[in-house]
Order: structure tokens, then C-alpha cells, then sequence
């Protein structure tokens, strides 16, 4: 047995240590983020929509979509996406139009209804990374560097999904 094995024992507990905290952070962020978002529609007495729905169409901004390019172009993180989609849709927040080439598929895009809960989302967004840097919580560079490490994390998952080691 080395002498450096206590060591490293030592080292690879404090990274899988440090990795569930992160784990741990990653879906505890994503949660209040949620809960942040539901409190402003709430505040602003908007009740016909959720947080999830909300972000969704925040993301989907000014571009049309698919329902299977929600998720892959990263606009959606749930299960249950053609639930919400219709939901949108029956609330009149998105307009939905077959594809004339592939009838299966169906394209959406943002109705004025559903521009309004984007831009109350961005405005949302706008105030918190301008109070994130005047409060002096984190800076742009710090920023820059936590979402570098954040995607590199994503590129590591997504290789281990496609099996690359």
C-alpha cells in the first residue's frame, strides 16, 4: 500500500463530496428559480398561468418550434411537454399550426397573451442580474466563469449519455 493512498482516498471523498453539493445546489436553484417566478405572477395577480409555463414561453421567445425541438434545443426540462403545450395553447399563450410537409408535426410560436408572460419573465430576469451585480453577490466575470464550469459539467453528462468516456 502507498503512502499517498490515504491521500487520495482523502481527495476523491472531498470531490464526490463536493459533486452531490453541487447535484444538490443544481436542483435546489431550479426549484426556487420556479418558486421566484411564481411569486412575481402572483404579486402581479397573473394566476392563469405557472412557473413552468412561464419559463417555457420565455425561452421560446420570438422563435417557432416544434414540440420535439422544445427539448432539444433546451427550451424545455420536463416530462410532460405536450401537457403544457396544449394548456398554452387552450389559454390562448401560443398559436399551433401543422406542418404542411409532416401533418404529425405541429409548429407553435408565442400569441401577444404569451409575448406579455415573456417579457414579464425577462423583466423579472433583467432585475435580478442588475441586483446580483449592484448588490455585489457575483460580477459578470464571475458569471462568465461559473457558467463555463456549468457547461462543461452539461458536456460531461451529455457524453456519458452517448456513452464517449
Amino acid at each position: 500500500m502507498s503512502m499517498h493512498a490515504p491521500l487520495q482516498d482523502s481527495a476523491r471523498h472531498g470531490m464526490m463530496a463536493g459533486y452531490l453539493d453541487t447535484l444538490s445546489m443544481v436542483e435546489r436553484l431550479h426549484r426556487l428559480l420556479l418558486d421566484v417566478i411564481k411569486d412575481e405572477f402572483e404579486r402581479l395577480g397573473m394566476l392563469e398561468i405557472n412557473a413552468v409555463q412561464a419559463l417555457l414561453l420565455f425561452n421560446i421567445g420570438d422563435n417557432e418550434v416544434t414540440a420535439g425541438e422544445l427539448k432539444s434545443r433546451g427550451y424545455y426540462q420536463g416530462s410532460n411537454v405536450s401537457y403544457n403545450l396544449k394548456k398554452l395553447v387552450e389559454m390562448g399563450f401560443m398559436h399551433h399550426q401543422r406542418c404542411e410537409i409532416d401533418r404529425r408535426s405541429v409548429r407553435v410560436r408565442l400569441t401577444e397573451k404569451g409575448r406579455e408572460v415573456r417579457d414579464t419573465v425577462a423583466d423579472l430576469f433583467a432585475r435580478h442580474a442588475e441586483g446580483l451585480e449592484s448588490k455585489g453577490v457575483i460580477g459578470s466575470d464571475q458569471m462568465d466563469q461559473v457558467n463555463h464550469l456549468l457547461k462543461r459539467v452539461e458536456r460531461y453528462w451529455s457524453e456519458q449519455i452517448r456513452y464517449i468516456y
